[in-house]
Order: C-alpha cells, then sequence, then structure tokens
C-alpha cells in the first residue's frame, strides 16, 4: 500500500500548480535470473504513478548499483562475484524525485567460474514460436551444449534483448506484447565465463489481433466442486497449469468477484496437474463463483481460467 498525500504551493499572485509530494507505487513482478557467474539478469513490471514514472534505482542489498530511464523494465548487474548469492530491489522515481517503496526483495546465487574457458556454446537449434493470445508467444528450442554447461538462455526481440531464462530451461512465455503484431525473436546460450552463442534460427509469429481475455497464458481444464467434512464445506479445484517452460508456483485465487487469496506451492510445483481446496463456510445451499488466474515467470499475472459456479450442500 502506498500512503498519499498532496500539498498546494501558492505563489505571489494567489495560484499555482499543485506540488507533486505522491510517490510512486513500488514496481511490482520482480525477477531475478543469474546469466552468468558475474551477471544477473534484473526485471520488473511498469510501476504507477500520479504524473510520470522517469526512472528505477536498482539495489544490491542496500546499495545502489544501476539507474534506468522510466521507459526500461530490465538490466544486467555486471561485475559479480561466481559462487556468491545477491539480493536485489528495485524502487520508482518520478519527475519531482519522489521515490516508491522498495518491491519485493529477491535472491540470486551466481553459479561457479569456469577457469579459462574460452569457448563458446553451441546455437540453440530449432527455435519454434506461437502466439498466446494476443498479447503473449510461447517459445521453445533445442538444448544448446557447451564444454562446461550453460548457464542461461537470452531472448531477443528484433535484436534486442527482452528476457533471460535458466540454462536448464529450453522454453519461456514472452509476455507485453501488442494485439495484431509480427514478432521476430532470436535465443542465444551463455556459459558462466560470459561466452555466447550465436544467435539460434529466426522465428516469426503474429500475435492475435482485437482485444483478448488472456487465455493464452490461463489455466486449462478448470473445474470447481464443494465438499462437506467436520460439518464444514469446501471448495475442491483442479486445472492443469499454462505453458510458460517453467513451473508456476503461484496462483490468485477470485471468488465471487473479489480477490480471495493467493495459493503458493512450496517445493517443486505442479506441472501436469495442479490442486487445492479452501474453506467456504458451514452453510448449506451457497452459491459460489470461482475462478484463478497464474503469476508467470516474468512476474506478471496470467489470464483467468473459465469462471465456475458451485453451491454447497
Amino acid at each position: 500500500m502506498t500512503v498519499t498525500a498532496a500539498a498546494l504551493g501558492g505563489c505571489a499572485w494567489g495560484g499555482g500548480d499543485a506540488e507533486d509530494t505522491r510517490p510512486p507505487a513500488a514496481p511490482r513482478g520482480l525477477t531475478v535470473q543469474a546469466g552468468s557467474a558475474t551477471t544477473a539478469h534484473v526485471m520488473w513490471n511498469q510501476a504507477v504513478d500520479d504524473t510520470e514514472v522517469t526512472g528505477y534505482e536498482v539495489y544490491r542489498g542496500t546499495k545502489k548499483v544501476k539507474e534506468v530511464s522510466g521507459r526500461e523494465h530490465m538490466v544486467d548487474i555486471v561485475g559479480l562475484k561466481a559462487s556468491t548469492t545477491y539480493t536485489f530491489t528495485v524502487r520508482a522515481r518520478d519527475a519531482e524525485g519522489n521515490v516508491s517503496e522498495d518491491s519485493r526483495r529477491l535472491s540470486v546465487t551466481t553459479p561457479a567460474a569456469a577457469a579459462a574457458d574460452h569457448k563458446a556454446p553451441t546455437r540453440p537449434a530449432h527455435l519454434t514460436g506461437r502466439a498466446a493470445g494476443n498479447s503473449a508467444a510461447m517459445l521453445s528450442w533445442e538444448k544448446a551444449s557447451d564444454d562446461k554447461r550453460v548457464a542461461s538462455y537470452e531472448v531477443y526481440q528484433s535484436g534486442s534483448k527482452i528476457h533471460s531464462v535458466g540454462g536448464s530451461q529450453t522454453a519461456t512465455l514472452v509476455t507485453g506484447l501488442r494485439p495484431g503484431t509480427d514478432y521476430t525473436f532470436t535465443v542465444k546460450a551463455r556459459d558462466a565465463a560470459d561466452n555466447f552463442s550465436p544467435a539460434s534460427p529466426e522465428v516469426r509469429l503474429t500475435t492475435t489481433a482485437g482485444k483478448g481475455s488472456g487465455r493464452g497464458t490461463a489455466p486449462t481444464g478448470f473445474t470447481a466442486r464443494t465438499h462437506r467434512a467436520d460439518g464444514a464445506y469446501y471448495i475442491d479445484l483442479s486445472w492443469t497449469p499454462p505453458r510458460t517452460g517453467g513451473a508456476v508456483a503461484e496462483y490468485q485465487i477470485q471468488l465471487d468477484g473479489r480477490t480471495a487469496t493467493s495459493l503458493v506451492f512450496g517445493g517443486t510445483a505442479p506441472r501436469d496437474r495442479a490442486g487445492h481446496s479452501f474453506y467456504i463456510g458451514r452453510k448449506a445451499g451457497e452459491r459460489h463463483r470461482v475462478r484463478i488466474r497464474p503469476k508467470l515467470p516474468d512476474g506478471t499475472w496470467g489470464g483467468y481460467s473459465p469462471e465456475r459456479a458451485v453451491t454447497t450442500g
């Protein structure tokens, strides 16, 4: 929550513009990925301000290590030490110098350094892609090889880096795209010594035109039922997680049109079929509507599942 306040500044003529003392909201959707033994890739969602966010400050622990413009939502932090754990946060800043609260804190551990490694990984082969609705695309590729190991894969859109995933991952969901737009993507492999492979072959795709529901990033096969135990009623949910290239560990549950709770899977999140049960009350004959949406690997929320209606008793 952001506490806001506004103050009016006067002038000799008895009027003036309102002084902006309201800080932006804290950036959400922070993700951090080790790119190599000495780099980390930090991404976040665009923050909200009553005027305009003009910049972001990236902190490693309590030290500010990078500043970028308000148009940028990712940065590579370089000069790190191998086999070391770092914690990152991001703050938003507006034109008046008001600074937001910290984003959530995320930690990442860089991989071990590869001594005297000058050999780059092989290029990722057979890159494929498909539109996942009007604002996302699903990319997948064949695993690259390296004389040590691949530390990460870098995703490029028309030659500009837009994302990074771990070296064990060979698929990812790219979000934040525009409806009805042509895109060209490539992927490079990167090892712990910062050697880059040649770019994969290009893949071209077009996102769906018009307004969409986000169904391309939503859970599928969503069902909801009720059961009674010890005099109380529970809603039982079941679904298939969306394909994102990695496991989806967090979901938001909406009950009767309002956000009820967040579900976070500890340990290994389910990939094929997921389920959750929660208490709803003791009264029979109550009707409820429920749906869920996933938090995607880049920190954004995916589309909602279809809404299901259930009745207790």
